[in-house]
């Protein structure tokens, strides 16, 4: 349980500290992108779409505890997590970028 709620309070950290705008180095790609990358997508989108993500993830980190050992429960919760983040991942590679 303690480890649940530790990676459910890291989350929405950096949740916050997306929305505040100061976890740029923290988003993966953006970091290593060269300055032509960058002026291609759109910050701040970007920051919304880590900062919700960070929120789910808390979600998903905080109810697993909760489910306990129900195999169908957590298979459910797994599968609704990964279809997110695949939705995320498109977001992020079309909502988020500069047109």
């Amino acid at each position: 349980m303690i480890p649940a709620v530790l990676f459910t309070l890291l989350f929405i950290v950096l949740a916050i500290v997306f929305i505040l705008g100061k976890g740029d180095k923290l988003i993966a790609g953006y970091n290593t992108a060269s300055e032509e990358e960058r002026k291609q997508i759109n910050i701040r989108r970007l920051r919304i779409l880590m900062s919700g993500i960070s929120v789910i993830t808390a979600t998903f980190c905080a109810t697993m505890p909760i489910i306990g050992n129900n195999l169908k429960a957590q298979l459910g919760i797994a599968a609704v997590f990964i279809i997110v983040i695949v939705f995320v991942i498109i977001l992020a590679n079309t909502w988020a970028k500069k047109k």
